[in-house]
Formats: C-alpha cells, structure tokens, sequence
C-alpha cells in the first residue's frame, strides 16, 4: 500500500534539470507513485515539440488540465503522485495546484551551462535542446507564496532526493526543518503527521 501522508508534489524546472530521475527516485523512497508528465502530453503536443516549436499557453492548457486530474483522481482513490512536469509560469502552477491545494512543487535550478551540457548528452524522444533558451526565458521561479522547495542540481541526485525527503520527513514528524545549503522552502508544506 502506498503512503498517504505526503503532499502530491510536481517535480518541476526547465529540460535537462533531471525531473524525471528525480521524481522516480523521489516516489520510490517515499513509496507514492510517480508518473511522467510528458507522457500525458496529447500527440499534437509532442510533434510540435519534435518540430523544434514551443508550446503555446493554449498547447499547455489541457496537458495542465490532465495532470491537474491525474492528481486529483489519485487522492480520491487513496494514492499520491508525483508528476515530473515543467510548470514554469505562476499561472500553471496556479492551474495545478487547483486540482489539489496541498499540491507542492519541487523546483530543480541550474545554470545555463550546466543543463545546456546535460542536454548535450542525451536524446529525448521530443524535446530538441534548441528549446532551453525558451524555457529559461518562460520560467518564472517560484514566490514566496507558494509551497514548494528549491533545490539545487548542482549535487548528486541522491542528495536532492534525501534533502527533499528530510524535509518531508521532518515536517511529518512535526518538527521545523529548515533547509540545507542548496535548497530553500517556499510557502507552507503541509505534511500529515506521522
């Protein structure tokens, strides 16, 4: 049986920044389910991006509006998920999280150059490195207003998932914690108690 007592989180930041690595480790340790929000991209979507377009705000609506419910959906059934999922305006956020008001979103942040090489070194099924320029000029980082953690992907995946997890936790268990160098809390995190 998977765990309940965490937030439906959205593993976000731009292409290359490891959302999904970090989404599948991150479900595994804390036993909730995780999916990947690209794969929940109607095809019309996915050959744009193929194409080497951008999406449009009218593109991302109903993608938003799936993972929104996927969300939802999995909280009535008695399961949490974590969605890998760029979510890099406010106002998508906003579209997310309407879904689901505990919804927390995990920012992975890095430099240009340091996801520009990542990219260098991969092939993704539809997404051409030619885009991180877009993405980098749509991103609006997170405020402080709203629930989330930003992390760093300067340091080893394992460490951003046992950061993340040692927040969870440790608000779970009903204590303060506060972030590790690399990472910073935004808004309120509500963690059930464990």
């Amino acid at each position: 049986m998977s765990e309940t007592r965490y937030p439906p989180m959205i593993i976000m930041g731009v292409q290359g920044s490891g959302k999904s690595t970090i989404g599948k480790a991150l479900a595994e340790r804390l036993n909730i389910d995780f999916i990947d929000g690209d794969d929940l991209h109607p095809t019309a979507n996915k050959e744009k991006m193929a194409a080497g377009h951008p999406l449009t705000d009218e593109d991302r609506v109903p993608w938003l509006k799936t993972i929104g419910q996927t969300i939802a959906d999995g909280r009535v059934e008695g399961r949490i998920t974590i969605v890998a999922c760029s979510a890099l305006k406010r106002w998508y956020r906003e579209l997310l999280r309407s879904s689901d008001q505990d919804l927390v979103f995990v920012h992975l942040s890095g430099d240009k150059g340091l996801l520009a090489d990542r990219l260098a070194h991969r092939d993704h099924e539809y997404m051409p490195t030619t885009l991180l320029d877009s993405q980098i000029e749509t991103l609006e980082p997170l405020a402080d207003w709203e629930q989330g953690i930003v992390i760093s992907i300067e340091q080893r995946p394992e460490a951003i998932v046992d950061e993340v997890t040692r927040i969870l936790t440790g608000r779970a268990a009903g204590r303060a914690v506060e972030p590790r160098p690399g990472a910073t809390i935004t808004g309120a995190i509500d963690v059930q108690p464990a």
